[in-house]
């Protein structure tokens, strides 16, 4: 009996009644639904609205077309820097048409390995929001409300993805105008090797060191990453197993969800994507499941970049007359936070510790005087050779330990057709991932 006074707002008689005009609601909801459509089975991202918030932030602070002179320097290094690797490694060239981009170039050309990456996490995320906003461990109140507003659940989730969306984009935005090249985060994010004209331009201001050292110094970095990733097939997999494996321990905090909830005023958009923004509400299980995958996240980053830097001091001795000073340029580069501790950290809050990134090149190098080089780059012909965490601490007894393997047991078959994600990797064994 609405028409009685001052029951035109009794939610017994209207259940909408509290969020005020339906209509209006159902407007407000409407436009949210065009600003997050993203076509079907596309998965927990918009990587088109996210891309093009990165392209928009790259292009708001400059970013110039690659000029014909820059891209002739870039492959040329990047050419050179392949030949001078091949004195210093048994692993083969991992370059095919080396290129040189802009930051746009970046963004657009790696979207593909971050959706790979990101995509665990983010899926975890949104799937996490959505139950807990669908009512599953709320308090009673916050149920009654979930129950109340029905259908619109849904478009609740596709929100939550869409602020991760958001996310993705303005943190790729703010690596672009960092990077170098296709392997600052420690892994290519594509099968071409490329470097940045604005990457190496930035990574040089301050340096009264010949331009042509620097890029040629990059170039290596870029091609020994490409080496590497290109011809140990169980590398990318462990590393994306990681990450999938932190992701399924992202849990979404009911209680500061429910007090988010229970002050919502669903006519207001921006307050609803302030509450689903999701930074404040989803948090990591601290459990050993996620500790060991941090752990061994850490442990293979830390062997990639000991493993690249020790092939290319080697590869630059005598050849680049600066080159150890920009080595410590490098590691003070990423002792401070480059883009792939602020990739990892943003991800999964691992923190990557320039000690470990010490005692990873300290390994290769006792690896490589003791065995040779066909030794060393023997290692990673299979991820049960692979050090451990505890390794890296020890390295004089890893390398003395595992003299006597014999390498002809792992055949060409096994080598190449493993699954990574069976192999358990560089924390696999007797010895447990979080050792170290």
């Amino acid at each position: 009996m609405t028409d009685l006074p001052g029951r035109e707002n009794d939610p017994n008689e209207n259940p909408f009644a509290m969020f005020g005009d339906p209509e209006q609601m159902a407007a407000a909801m409407r436009q949210f639904a065009d600003m997050l459509s993203a076509p079907a089975g596309s998965g927990p991202v918009n990587w088109d609205m996210a891309k093009n918030i990165a392209r928009h932030a790259v292009v708001a602070e400059g970013d110039p077309s690659v000029m014909e002179g820059e891209r002739r320097q870039i492959v040329e290094a990047l050419r050179l820097a392949d030949l001078w690797l091949n004195e210093v490694t048994e692993l083969p060239s991992g370059l095919t048409a080396p290129e040189a981009w802009s930051r746009s170039e970046w963004i657009e050309k790696t979207v593909p390995v971050w959706k790979k990456l990101c995509d665990p996490i983010a899926e975890r995320m949104v799937d996490t929001m959505g139950g807990a906003l669908g009512g599953a461990g709320l308090g009673d109140d916050a149920q009654a409300m979930a129950a109340q507003l029905g259908p619109l659940m849904g478009m609740m989730r596709q929100m939550g993805g869409m602020m991760v969306g958001s996310q993705i984009g303005q943190a790729l935005g703010a690596l672009a105008p960092e990077v170098i090249g296709s392997s600052d985060i420690g892994l290519p994010l594509s099968d071409t090797a490329a470097l940045l004209p604005g990457g190496v331009a930035a990574f040089s201001h301050g340096l009264e060191i010949p331009s042509e050292e620097i890029r040629l110094y990059l170039a290596l970095r870029e091609a020994a990453h490409h080496r590497l990733f290109q011809h140990v097939p169980w590398l990318r997999t462990q590393l994306f197993g990681a990450v999938e494996e932190y992701a399924k321990g992202i849990t979404v905090d009911t209680s500061a969800l429910e007090e988010q909830i229970r002050g919502l005023d669903i006519n207001n958009p921006e307050q609803i994507q302030e509450a689903l923004s999701g930074g404040a509400l989803l948090k990591p299980e601290d459990t050993d499941r996620q500790k060991a995958a941090l752990a061994r996240l850490e442990t293979i980053l830390a062997l990639v970049e000991g493993w690249v830097g020790t092939v290319v001091d080697a590869a630059a001795e005598g050849k680049l007359p600066s080159a150890a000073a920009l080595s410590e340029t490098m590691r003070r580069r990423r002792a401070t936070g480059g883009p792939a501790e602020r990739t990892f950290a943003t991800l999964v809050g691992l923190e990557l510790r320039p000690r470990r990134l010490r005692e990873a090149a300290a390994l290769w190098q006792a690896l490589a005087a003791a065995r040779g080089v066909d030794g060393r780059d023997a290692v990673w012909s299979h991820p049960d050779l692979m050090p451990t965490a505890t390794d890296l601490d020890d390295p004089e007894a890893f390398v003395q330990g595992e003299t006597k393997l014999d390498l002809s047991a792992f055949d060409d078959e096994k080598l190449s057709g493993d699954e990574p994600g069976d192999a358990g990797g560089p924390e696999s064994g007797s010895k447990g991932p979080g050792e170290g």
